[in-house]
């Protein structure tokens, strides 16, 4: 089972800080305040001192066994590009897999103001949830989602695949998940929804300097 990365700070602090986080269908570490968490996936959240998002619970498909993940991966245009009109958000889309330990790769924090894609989810655009990461700040700056949390319900999300095609997604929602709290159900569970999740870094931060809170976004093909 992967397990989610570290995130870089939200500020010009040490590189071991907060990494945009990832939701998609296969990472582990980050958590969900929210009351309407099934105790299931309660139970699957691994601790998550210094990482990001939870390991999926029962019900919920892994980086290697989503048919509506990784398989549409390999026969769907994958994405290079990503636009928010309303945050002015222009961004190079780059490809993130896993590390030697099951973590999911995130954006070097050099490439702060680029997004990355996780393809072991879905492509954006097919059924099943794909995850785009992204950065707020990282030690050489203000990055590329740092305005996400401005972003409004009905807003354009714009991704083009590498074919040309642009296809648009409308935000439905936005939460502030604890990393002890995620919702891992909600981020990522099947659906047959052509569904895109945006994940950042957001919060205060706890003793060591990791923001304590995850920012996701939800939206759906239009």
């Amino acid at each position: 089972m992967p397990r989610t990365p570290q995130f870089l700070r939200r500020t010009a602090l040490p590189v071991h800080a907060c990494l945009a986080l990832t939701a998609l269908i296969a990472l582990t570490g980050c958590s969900d305040a929210s009351p309407a968490k099934s105790s299931a996936a309660a139970g699957s959240t691994e601790s998550a001192a210094t990482t990001g998002t939870p390991a999926p619970g029962p019900g919920t498909a892994s980086a290697s066994t989503s048919t509506s993940g990784s398989s549409s991966a390999k026969s769907a245009s994958p994405p290079v590009h990503v636009s928010i009109p309303s945050l002015g958000i222009n961004s190079a889309v780059m490809r993130l897999g896993l590390n030697p330990d099951r973590s999911v790769e995130v954006p070097p924090a050099d490439k702060g103001m680029t997004v990355g894609w996780y393809t072991g989810g879905s492509v954006p655009g097919q059924p099943g949830p794909a995850v785009l990461i992204g950065h707020n700040d990282t030690r050489y700056g203000r990055a590329v989602f740092h305005d996400l949390k401005k972003i409004a319900k009905g807003a354009d999300i714009a991704v083009r695949d590498d074919r040309g095609t642009e296809i648009h997604f409308e935000v439905t929602g936005r939460e502030t998940a604890s990393k002890k709290a995620f919702p891992t159900s909600r981020v990522y569970g099947r659906t047959e929804a052509r569904a895109l999740r945006l994940i950042t870094c957001d919060g205060s931060f706890d003793a060591a300097g990791h923001p304590v809170d995850n920012l996701i976004v939800y939206a759906t093909r239009k």
